[in-house]
């Protein structure tokens, strides 16, 4: 008989309080939405796009996969660049396999924008993780352009798209903002004849059509009515191959930017970090709760705002974080929980109801590890609330991460603070969005290791 097949065992981690502060001058990864927006389109333009930066964390290497599947060349030089030969807009070919996206809702929701309006047959699936994740989100409206789908219940992976081979523009209103749901459609739009229009009720990360109008298409956008704006894209554009320099990932940047403002004495410096005003939120709420952080040589790159950000550790004080807010930070509120919890006094983190579906339950992860770290923290309804008592938290707890790459990182960098070490029950999640992270934070005089 053969033998059963088992899956790597989970690799526990745990921090402890360094010696000393950290130092030192890094660069994060690259942007993990700018990565997955780079090879899309670069797929989709006619020539070679040469991109520089690329995240090669697991959620943007599945892309490069599943591109490569479905007819584009994408390959990776020895001087870290990439490559993509595009096959122009309505020219991806059926794929002969699943198409496998593994951790990546961004991949899984943009990919089934772009197969929507292509006349092929495709099957789509990923990991625990993201077989748990709903899609119906995306396949509703993209089902009005034309499309087939057929899922399992709650729109979830694995599903089979048809494209439409006549689709139809639309214009949409997106019930909740949503930068995933806002790109699916655009990207659906392009080859699709007219305009195709998302109204958004709240302003939502733009790569999507900055990286558009970058390679040439026709992209809109005007207040709309009643509130919110209207975002366009015209069908049928001849995308051009175009160079990108993909920015340093905030989402990233906020784990050692984070830990640089909780460990006493640290001075830290991360090198070109995107500043895209759709996901500045983290930053805001730090400088309100008096953080010590600095923007230099401020510059663009690839149409996206870029600086170094100094940070020096520093007191931080509680705030009260709008709803609003929270499009423009939905990844950063498990490490701003932790600032949080180092902080004096009360910070209040409301309207955060899209963390419930995010790669686990990331509310009440936050809230229960906090707790088992001896934080004060409330849930109520969709708000987070901690109470900061301004000293370091007691720690002592093993977090379990549920697959979950941030809840992973933020509870390690907790760890760097608390009175004792705090561990997790799996750090390999991290690898797919910052497979640097642990020697990164190794060189700035943190320590992560196997817990006693």
């Amino acid at each position: 008989m053969p033998h059963a097949t088992s899956s790597p065992a989970p690799t526990p981690l745990s921090a402890r309080r360094p010696p000393s502060p950290l130092t030192g001058t890094v660069r994060v990864p690259g942007d993990k939405s700018i990565s997955h927006r780079a090879l899309m389109l670069g797929a989709l333009a006619v020539g070679r796009s040469e991109i520089r930066g690329l995240l090669e964390g697991e959620d943007v290497l599945a892309t490069a996969a599943a591109l490569r599947a479905l007819g584009a060349g994408v390959e990776r030089h020895e001087d870290g660049s990439w490559s993509v030969d595009g096959v122009g807009v309505g020219g991806l070919a059926e794929p002969d396999a699943v198409l496998d996206l593994g951790n990546s809702g961004t991949a899984a929701r943009l990919l089934l924008g772009l197969l929507a309006t292509h006349p092929i047959t495709s099957f789509v699936t990923g990991d625990a993780s993201l077989r748990r994740r709903p899609m119906a989100r995306v396949t509703v409206p993209l089902s009005r352009l034309g499309a087939q789908f057929v899922s399992r219940e709650g729109g979830r992976l694995p599903l089979a798209v048809s494209g439409a081979a006549d689709p139809v523009p639309i214009t949409y209103r997106l019930p909740v903002p949503s930068a995933q749901v806002k790109s699916a459609i655009l990207l659906a739009g392009l080859n699709t004849p007219g305009m195709t229009t998302v109204v958004e009720p709240e302003p939502t990360r733009d790569h999507t059509e900055r990286m558009l109008r970058h390679f040439g298409a026709t992209v809109a956008t005007e207040p709309a009515e009643g509130g919110g704006r209207n975002v366009t894209v015209e069908g049928h554009p001849e995308l051009v191959a175009a160079p990108i320099t993909v920015p340093g990932d905030p989402s990233s940047a906020a784990f050692p930017l984070v830990a640089a403002l909780i460990v006493p004495g640290s001075e830290v410096t991360i090198t070109g970090v995107g500043l895209n005003p759709t996901r500045s939120g983290l930053l805001e709420c730090l400088n309100e709760m008096g953080a010590d952080i600095a923007l230099q040589n401020e510059r663009s790159e690839g149409g996206e705002p870029v600086a170094d950000l100094r940070v020096r550790a520093g007191p931080l004080k509680g705030a009260d974080i709008p709803p609003e807010r929270a499009p423009r930070m939905i990844d950063e509120y498990p490490i701003l929980a932790i600032a949080a919890a180092c902080a004096r006094g009360r910070t209040v983190m409301r309207g955060l109801a899209e963390l419930r579906v995010k790669e686990s339950d990331r509310l009440a992860a936050i809230a229960g590890g906090l707790a088992q770290c001896g934080v004060r923290v409330m849930v109520e309804g969709d708000d987070l609330i901690v109470d900061g008592a301004g000293t370091f938290p007691m720690g002592g707890a093993r977090i379990a991460t549920d697959l979950d790459h941030r809840i992973a990182m933020a509870f390690l960098v907790l760890g760097l603070a608390a009175d004792e070490p705090v561990a997790i029950d799996d750090a390999r999640p991290i690898a797919t969005s910052f497979p640097d992270f642990v020697p990164l934070m190794h060189r700035l005089g943190a320590r992560f290791d196997a817990p006693r």
